[in-house]
Parts: structure tokens; C-alpha cells; sequence
């Protein structure tokens, strides 16, 4: 029965509209370009919202980091020398639960050194590339990410590496990312890959660790931990564990900590000590500008379509107080006339919505030829479509309901 009605009523609503061209087709291309705009922005907040809430595998709420900068002159026995007396003293700090060296920690978006894995040493084909995070056997722990399958390094496996240094291990830890990637159709433990620097056996298997880019999505869990310390004559990360999330306390006993051997380093005031929580923060800050900018956009966008929508009807309300006059003269009930101005709005953002669902598709595909994004899941401009349906049923709701309201005396009096 009321589809019988709501047909009945079509084609005194498309009779209606054709005498208002002008003002029909810019409500429809504005509720279509809100569509585009709406969905794509949304699609986008939405990759961000994702990228930035990905974990990192770390327990970063007990995590910080030390840059050490060393003053120049040291060789790479003093500096190797230096980095054991700094981690020994690390390590009997209060508060400290375990510390290794590296030359970069997650989300930092500095230090970062790749290596390619080949299958076969002759391999001339793109190897699959991993991030690397020089690490010894206080990694794992001091991380706090799980080891799935494998072992840990063992003490005599740590070696040291010269930043110019080809690479090389007896054996290297891998993410499961990784793994997939190198052996996609068998388990990757124990099998031999090559690394620059020759042959090395994959000892375990972690199940995530981010990489120190965080603008990168391809790479983003491609992790592996090789086993040596830095010799870099510019700097050496601290990695610091603590046993409660109070790291104030800590943080300014491990400095003090080092400071035996302050001669010969340089930390940055600034930005050389950062708790992961931080680095975060720092690392993200840009994706959250964007995603907050334009949520507010869509935001104002859908707010200007019901403004529209509001002023329309209530225009053509006042335009057409004779006709409901003579309707509920007819014997048109309140809710026949409110049902009536409903269906009017719902065919007019239905148009919009067909044309904006196309125009949404189509800006995807060309943002994707410019900005790294995916395709865009064909729901999401549907539930654009939703939620401009119910927005135009909202809006209508009020100039249709003055309209029901009017007797039919007055409408036709006051014409």
C-alpha cells in the first residue's frame, strides 16, 4: 500500500520539479559533489585513523630512547669500548628492566638501513627488502616483542658493524611479515638467505616489529634484527625498558648514569632522550592534522548540503501554499502532504546520490594516480549515500511538517 502511494506520488513530484529546474539540479549537484568530496575525505581519515593506530609489536608505554652523539676523533674500538660500558651501566640503574644498542628505534623516521634478502646468492632478480635494527641478545626482552618460533642471539653471536660495512650474521631474527614475503608457501625458520655480506640462517621468527619509517606502508612490518652493535662515529641508540611507566624518575638516572663518560659524547637536550609514547606523537602529528582537517571539512560539507536542503524546502513551501490548500481541501490528510514533501526530497537526493557515487569513483581513481592510496571499498560512498538520505529526511522534516500544519482555509487565504 505505500509503495502504491509513494508511485502515485511520483509523477506529480518529477511534474513538480521540472517547473523548478534551476533550483532541483543545484540542490542534486550539490548533494553529489558532497557525496565525492564526503566519501573520499572519509576514506582517507579513515587510512589515516588505521596508519597511525597500527601497533608498533613494542611495549612502547615502558620504552625510551637515548641518542648518544659522539664527539669526534673516537675510533671504533673506543666507541665499541664505550657502548659496553654505557649498556652495563644502563643496566644496574634502578628502574632499568633491560637496554640494548641500536642505530634506530621504531617510528623515529631516522637510522634507518635496508637490506636486501636474496634466496639464491646468484639471485638478479629484486630481493625482498627488510629494515634492519642492529641488536644483541637483550633485544627481544627489552623490546617486549614475541618470539613465535626460533631462539634468541647467543652473546658470541654479537659482532660489530661499521655503518659502511657490508653486512653480515651467522644468523638473523625476522618478522613474520618478512617470512611471508621470503617464503610465502613454507616456514622460513631455519632456511638460508643472503644477506650483502654472505649467507646467513633465519633463527627466529617474531610476530611484528615497525619499522623506524612511519610513511611508508609497503615496508611498514618488514623488520630484521641482526646481531652486532654499531660503530657508527656519529651516534648510537639507547634502548631503554623500564619497570613502570613512571620514566622520569629512570630517565634522569640513566643519564646520570652516563655521565662518566660525558667527554666523549653529545645528547641532544632536546630531542636526544624520547619515550616511544613521544616518538609517536612526533611521528603522527602531520597524519592527525590531516585527518582532523578534513573531518571538519566533510564536517561543514554535509552541515552546507542540509542548510541547502532546509532552505529549499521551506522555499518551496511557501511557493506552493495554494496547491496544499486546495489539497487538504481535497480531503488530503497532514500526513499525506508530509509524506509528499518527504518522497519530493527523497527522489532529489537519490539523483544526487546516483551522480555523486560515480563522481566519488571517479576521484578515487584519479587520487590514486597521484597520492599513495588504496581503492576505495565501493561501501563506503553507499554509506555516504545513507547518510545523505537520512540528512535530507532530517532536514525536510521541519518545513514539511509546517506545511501539514497549515489549515487549508490559510493556505489558500493567504495566497
Amino acid at each position: 500500500m505505500a509503495l502504491t502511494r509513494a508511485l502515485m506520488q511520483l509523477r506529480p513530484i518529477l511534474s513538480a520539479l521540472t517547473r523548478h529546474k534551476v533550483s532541483t539540479v543545484l540542490i542534486v549537484l550539490q548533494v553529489a559533489l558532497t557525496l565525492a568530496v564526503a566519501s573520499n575525505a572519509f576514506f582517507i581519515v579513515a587510512t589515516r585513523v588505521v596508519h597511525i593506530s597500527r601497533p608498533s609489536g613494542t611495549d612502547e608505554s615502558h620504552l625510551f630512547a637515548i641518542r648518544s652523539g659522539w664527539k669526534s676523533g673516537l675510533t671504533a674500538t673506543q666507541i665499541d669500548a664505550n657502548i659496553r660500558a654505557d649498556l652495563d651501566a644502563l643496566r644496574h640503574v634502578s628502574g632499568v628492566r633491560d637496554v640494548f644498542s641500536s642505530q634506530a628505534y621504531p617510528l623515529e623516521n631516522y637510522g634507518v638501513r635496508l637490506a636486501g634478502l636474496k634466496l639464491q646468492a646468484d639471485q638478479t632478480t629484486r630481493p625482498p627488502l627488510g629494515i634492519v635494527y642492529l641488536a644483541d641478545d637483550h633485544a627481544i626482552p627489552t623490546l617486549g616483542v614475541v618470539l613465535e618460533e626460533g631462539r634468541n642471539f647467543h652473546p658470541d653471536e654479537i659482532t660489530t658493524i661499521h655503518p659502511d660495512g657490508a653486512m653480515a650474521a651467522p644468523g638473523v631474527i625476522i618478522t613474520r611479515s618478512l617470512a611471508g614475503k621470503l617464503f610465502p608457501d613454507s616456514s622460513a625458520l631455519g632456511k638460508t638467505v643472503y644477506l650483502p655480506g654472505g649467507p646467513t640462517t633465519i633463527i627466529g621468527i617474531l610476530a611484528s616489529l615497525q619499522s623506524p619509517l612511519t610513511t611508508t606502508h609497503t615496508l611498514d612490518d618488514d623488520s630484521l634484527l641482526i646481531p652486532a652493535r654499531s660503530s657508527d662515529p656519529e651516534s648510537v641508540v639507547y634502548l631503554v625498558r623500564t619497570q613502570s611507566t613512571a620514566m622520569a624518575p629512570v630517565i634522569a638516572a640513566a643519564l646520570k648514569s652516563l655521565e662518566p663518560r660525558g667527554g666523549m659524547r653529545i645528547v641532544d637536550p632536546k630531542q636526544g632522550v624520547v619515550t616511544l609514547a613521544e616518538a609517536r606523537q612526533h611521528a603522527y602529528a602531520t597524519d592527525r592534522s590531516v585527518a582532523t582537517l578534513l573531518s571538519v571539512v566533510c564536517g561543514l560539507l554535509l552541515l552546507a548540503t542540509a542548510g541547502g536542503i532546509v532552505g529549499l524546502s521551506s522555499f518551496w513551501v511557501s511557493q506552493r501554499r495554494m496547491q496544499i490548500g486546495i489539497r487538504r481541501s481535497l480531503g488530503a490528510t497532514a500526513g499525506d502532504i508530509l509524506r509528499y514533501f518527504h518522497a519530493e526530497n527523497f527522489v532529489i537526493v537519490s539523483a544526487g546520490v546516483i551522480l555523486g557515487i560515480a563522481l566519488a569513483v571517479l576521484a578515487n581513481v584519479e587520487l590514486m594516480k597521484v597520492y599513495p592510496l588504496q581503492l576505495m571499498p565501493f561501501y563506503v560512498p553507499l554509506l555516504g549515500a545513507l547518510v545523505l538520505w537520512v540528512l535530507g529526511q532530517l532536514a525536510v522534516w521541519g518545513p514539511a511538517s509546517y506545511a501539514a500544519k497549515v489549515p487549508p482555509v490559510v493556505a489558500i487565504r493567504s495566497v
